[in-house]
């Protein structure tokens, strides 16, 4: 009877949030491990809230599949309590099973059941994984029912994740979902969320790795650390956890906890290359409640004997460190991951990788025209070999990212600009006015920063009151430059100058460090356009693209948020934003592109004086669907001339409790759901019969009186 007692408690525990009553907006805030190997099959954990009723995995692209395995609520302090009870009862159970054998060994073995379960207590936090040694009750009692000890051992891991006061409480529900990746699944960058038949969650990265893989045990669900007792809230792990060995080539999956360092062992020969790249930022680029708003990891490698020989907190204006470390001899090398100011939680997630592989840190040009193939020259690590792959010829204008392959491994990618008008290399000397490159408008010139105080100078002719636009695509390319941009006269007098330019459409950089001005020159003449870097650093990796050119008003968009949950036959909106170029302020109309059927959208338009509108989709479907991808574009017409653009899916996050971000994601996922009539029918009956047969004689009663008083009258 306990027993069934307990079945039916834990599956109430994790099936009576299961059935889809809440419509609130489900959301993740981490996925561990963030990615794997291609060919294998492993568990994740995700963390977030509002998850009840979940039924589906969904994982961006081809190749890669998931099923969900189990879903845990946040349990209360009822919960708990009644799971204590439970589990004495269970206990007590078993060793009530085979009395001959309990009586042999009680004195012996009670004392050994107590002493791990006040180990497993001390270590609920975040300790030995329950059930991960030989239990006392299994050990006492051989013949015990294996059921009951599966049951026993499930109720201690739940008892051992409680957190009474979690320290995100947005991370404190639990789903766990079996991925499979195909052998030939295409490596590199997707996205996971989760759906409910109510609803679907925000996305998530999930990486598609080619290397072998290894990973942590995950954390449990961290305590909120309270001023002055922040020791009660560290991560606690076993000793033999503190230090894992890997053979390199190895991605090491790993989250770290509050005051947490993270250390990794391995054997390299002298003279190795090896490139040594840490993802954390890149998986979550925002983190509402830290400062300075995401996980900032430092890595420091160590000898065998102790001696540090490499440390690196970023690369670049990148805050996730990657760098080349040649191996000054063999032996055995420590690597160690934290952050830098040794914050910690469950959504600190990171793949630290380490070996010889491809590694580009830059392409020159960074973009070209369309339709015209071009040269370009990679820099990078370990790229002998390598075979940079672009854009087709005939490619729209828009960025792509490239990578290179080295045998069968893919690089990182990198990002690379397609345009529309003519292009040109810079060509030094080009260092003042009176040294300058002559250009004709419009153009694009593919440059760089060769040294550290370079100053590259362009020369163009302009007519009185022309007005044209100069801008640098250098940092959103992935470049170091930290552009500063002047347009002057012949004399030296300075018309326009700009060091950053906000783009509300890079929405993973706060660093808008790439410059643009808009002017209308004065007179007829020539003008000097001058590029520099603000820090004045220089070198082969300093490439940028700048374009000179009249005002070509344009737009983007971007819809927030990445998922839309509504009724069958009813509807729900998402929020479209503009982000306007060139002075653009017509209005734009908003539509749906090839609408699944059942689908459709109400009118709506940004206005020019408008940076954001609600945009309304509706269905006509008489039965749940979904998840369905739908696209939504804009059309306006500048000059005569009618331009249409795709709306970028993006969830609106916050960096650091105050500045938000349009981050992009890959699609508009939609949720269709049925909902029953709550009105309840009344089902004919004696009671129902009786009651009508009542209202009729008091109706006959009336109308006779009525008539009589009308005879009178």
């Amino acid at each position: 009877m306990m027993k069934l007692l307990a079945k039916i408690t834990l599956a109430t525990l994790a099936a009576f949030a299961c059935s889809p009553l809440a419509t609130a907006q489900s959301y993740i805030g981490y996925v561990y491990p963030a990615g794997g190997k291609q060919g294998e099959t492993f568990q994740v954990k995700l963390g977030g809230q509002r998850l009840a009723g979940i039924n589906k995995v969904m994982i961006s692209g081809k190749g890669v599949s998931a099923k969900l395995v189990k879903y845990e609520r946040r349990l209360s302090n009822q919960d708990t309590r009644l799971l204590r009870e439970q589990l004495v009862e269970l206990r007590r159970e078993i060793h009530q099973e085979n009395p001959k054998r309990k009586k042999a060994k009680a004195k012996a073995k009670r004392k050994s059941m107590m002493m791990e379960s006040t180990m497993m207590d001390t270590k609920m936090m975040d300790g030995a994984k329950p059930g991960g040694k030989k239990n006392a009750h299994s050990s006492s009692n051989p013949a015990a029912n294996p059921e009951t000890l599966a049951l026993i051992d499930s109720i201690e891991k739940r008892l051992a994740a409680y957190v009474r006061r979690p320290a995100s409480a947005s991370l404190a529900e639990i789903t766990y979902a079996e991925v499979t990746i195909a052998p030939n699944a295409e490596p590199g960058t997707r996205e996971i969320r989760l759906a409910t038949p109510r609803g679907i969650t925000n996305p998530l990265v999930f990486i598609v790795g080619q290397i072998p893989e290894t990973s942590r045990r995950p954390m449990y669900t961290q305590q909120f650390q309270v001023l002055g007792k922040e020791a009660a809230s560290l991560r606690k792990r076993l000793p033999e956890e503190a230090e894992v060995t890997i053979n390199i080539p190895c991605t090491a999956n790993g989250q770290i906890g509050s005051g947490e360092i993270n250390r990794y062992r391995f054997t390299a020969k002298k003279g190795q290359n090896l490139v040594v790249s840490v993802k954390a930022r890149e998986l979550i680029p925002y983190v509402a409640d830290a400062v300075p708003g995401w996980f900032q990891p430092v890595v420091t490698l160590h000898d065998a004997e102790g001696n540090e020989v490499a440390y690196q907190d970023d690369y670049r204006f990148n805050p996730d460190p990657s760098f080349l470390f040649l191996a000054p001899k063999d032996g055995e090398y420590i690597c160690s991951i934290h952050d830098s100011i040794y914050r910690g939680r469950e959504d600190f997630v990171y793949r630290l990788t380490i070996g010889e592989l491809p590694f580009l840190t830059g392409v020159h040009p960074l973009g070209r025209r369309t339709g015209r193939p071009a040269k370009v020259t990679m820099t990078g690590w370990n790229l002998k070999g390598a075979k940079l792959n672009t854009p087709p010829a005939d490619a729209e204008p828009g960025t792509y990212q490239i990578t290179a392959t080295k045998g069968k491994l893919v690089s990182n990618p990198v990002p690379f600009l397609i345009g529309s008008q003519p292009e040109r290399h810079e060509k030094e000397p080009n260092n003042s006015i009176s040294h300058p490159q002559t250009v004709a408008l419009p153009l694009t010139v593919n440059g760089r920063i060769n040294r550290k105080d370079d100053t590259d100078v362009f020369r163009f002719t302009g007519k009185k009151d022309q007005k044209i636009v100069a801008e640098i695509h250098a940092r959103r390319l992935g470049s170091p430059v930290d552009s500063m941009l002047k347009i002057t006269r012949a004399d030296g007098q300075v018309l326009a100058l700009n060091d950053d330019h906000e783009d509300l459409a890079s929405g993973t950089h706060t660093h808008h460090a790439d410059s643009y001005v808009m002017l209308s020159l004065p007179e007829d003449g020539d003008y000097f356009a001058h590029v520099t870097d603000t820090a004045r650093n220089g070198g082969k990796d300093y490439t940028y693209r700048l374009s000179i050119r009249p005002p070509q008003p344009d737009f983007e968009l971007r819809a927030t948020p990445s998922h839309a949950v509504m009724r069958t036959n009813g509807g729900n909106a998402v929020e479209v934003h503009i982000i306007r170029k060139d002075g653009f302020v017509a209005p734009v109309r908003l539509d749906l592109i090839n609408p699944p059927e059942g689908f459709s959208c109400w009118n709506a338009i940004l206005q020019p004086h408008m940076d954001k509108v609600k945009f309304g989709i509706k269905n006509s479907l008489g039965k749940a669907a979904g998840p369905v991808a739908l696209s939504i574009k804009g059309t306006a017409t500048v000059g005569g001339r009618e331009i249409t653009r795709q709306a970028v899916p993006a969830e609106d996050r916050m960096q650091a409790f105050l500045w938000r971000h349009l981050v992009p994601a890959q699609e508009l996922q939609t949720v269709v759901f049925y909902q029953k009539s709550t009105a309840k029918k009344k089902k004919p009956g004696k009671k129902n019969q009786k009651s009508k047969t009542e209202k009729k004689p008091k109706a006959k009663k009336k109308q006779p009186a009525k008539a009589k008083s009308t005879a009178k009258n």
